[in-house]
């Protein structure tokens, strides 16, 4: 099954690194254009956001579990190039304080999860992540991962909780 991890991530040359990576174009196409929507959006609603994590490899999944950094010890949806992480841009830092729950309107409106609330919010999650946005249920996570589901360009998470 062709898809863009395949086709690309797994060609790059950073498909191991440990380094953090916020480049977007290893982000797959439809999920790279809402996350340039959502920035978009953001901006005209007057807040600066920016990317700070797109692409993750196994190698540093570990080194951020290894840190306390992460509660996942084994690679994410940001290894398959279908979630970003978001953050505030203070003066060209990232920022990670104050409320996120504009990323979270903006996540809904252009049909990605967000980690608030996981795209349930009538449900007390365990685990937040106010800063991630993924095109991928939790649900269709262990097919992601073992390699049998890859979504397509039509493929809307909320129509799959």
């Amino acid at each position: 099954m062709a898809n863009f991890y395949i086709n690309t991530i797994r060609n790059d040359k950073r498909f191991n690194s440990e380094e953090r990576i916020d480049d977007i174009n290893l982000l797959e196409p439809v999920t790279r254009k809402i996350v340039q929507n959502i920035i978009e959006q953001a901006r005209l609603n007057g807040l600066e956001l920016m990317v700070f994590e797109t692409y993750r490899s196994q190698q540093r999944q570990a080194l951020l579990y290894a840190q306390g950094a992460t509660k996942l010890q084994n690679v994410g949806v940001h290894h398959y190039g279908l979630a970003c992480d978001i953050v505030k841009n203070v003066g060209g830092d990232p920022s990670w304080k104050g409320d996120f729950s504009l990323l979270g309107q903006l996540a809904y409106h252009n049909k990605i999860l967000w980690g608030g609330d996981w795209g349930t919010p009538n449900i007390k999650h365990s685990f937040i992540d106010d800063d991630h946005v993924q095109r991928c249920t939790i649900g269709r996570q262990a097919m992601l991962f073992s390699g049998m589901w890859y979504p397509d360009s039509t493929y809307d998470p909320y129509q799959d909780l």
